[in-house]
């Protein structure tokens, strides 16, 4: 191995390991199973929830410990075992309820185990194609106060409805955390990740790095989006994406190809092993 001293791997997922036809390439596997046979863990670290998660866990053929909800939840699903969780507040939830239908903006919300939405719409139904989750369809107000959510997200496509989304993040911008994200397959619509306030990827990675008895100096990370920020600067060795912005790519230590061209093989070829 080129460092030996990394003894963590965190790979995100849309854009970095999974391209604009919803697929992980073989030569991708290949690196992050060879990173796991030198004996580097592998954790993913995404926006998804773990349902949504599930399927490329089982393609890349990783167990461990992974984050979730942009960092709301360090989680082994293979375990049932938590080893972080900062679910938003019962209160703040109803405060989302309140104004989203003032708006008249749909939003959903999200526990470890279930995805929920006050009704059918071409929101859910993305939902269903692309993430392959089936959505719980009830009123908000009903179950605020019986569940604990992780992660609430705007799905916004009209002009329309991105100021309506604009105009929510400025309402509860003091109260909560959001990360508006993209995906290749969807390239006109925009996913508006809400968290609790003090939740990010890179305080998950401190977590997982605590639990785990290692330093972040000894982790290798790569990303290509604006949630990946607080991921890649808490890192000791940060790796942005060819497709990343010019933000992400201004805080790395080193630009890898595009995920269409197989950047984390290349990363993992020319820094890790």
């Amino acid at each position: 191995m080129k460092n030996s001293k990394y003894k963590l791997l965190v790979v995100d997922i849309d854009g970095t390991i999974l391209d604009i036809n919803n697929r992980i390439s073989d030569i991708d596997k290949r690196a992050l199973k060879d990173v796991v046979d030198s004996g580097i863990p592998v954790a993913l670290s995404t926006g998804r929830v773990v349902q949504a998660s599930l399927r490329f866990l089982q393609q890349l053929e990783l167990d461990g410990y992974h984050m979730f909800f942009d960092g709301a939840l360090v989680y082994s699903p293979e375990k049932d075992e938590e080893v972080y969780v900062d679910p938003i507040s019962a209160e703040i939830i109803g405060e989302m309820i309140e104004f989203s239908r003032l708006v008249q903006l749909d939003f959903d919300l999200y526990s470890i185990t279930h995805f929920f939405a006050e009704r059918e719409s071409w929101a859910t139904d993305i939902r269903r194609d692309f993430f392959k989750l089936d959505a719980t369809i009830v009123d908000f107000s009903k179950i605020q106060h019986k569940e604990r959510f992780i992660k609430g997200t705007l799905v916004v496509s009209s002009a329309e409805e991105k100021q309506k989304a604009r105009d929510f993040v400025d309402h509860f911008n003091s109260k909560l955390n959001f990360s508006w994200t993209k995906t290749p397959a969807y390239p006109d619509v925009d996913f508006i990740n809400i968290i609790a306030n003090d939740v990010s990827k890179g305080k998950a990675l401190k977590a997982l790095t605590s639990f785990m008895g290692i330093s972040l100096n000894e982790v290798a990370a790569i990303g290509d989006g604006m949630n990946d920020i607080p991921l890649l600067t808490s890192s000791g060795l940060a790796i942005a994406m060819a497709n990343a912005p010019d933000e992400v790519k201004a805080i790395a230590n080193h630009v890898t190809l595009d995920v269409d061209h197989q950047g984390v093989a290349e990363a993992v070829r020319k820094y890790i092993l």
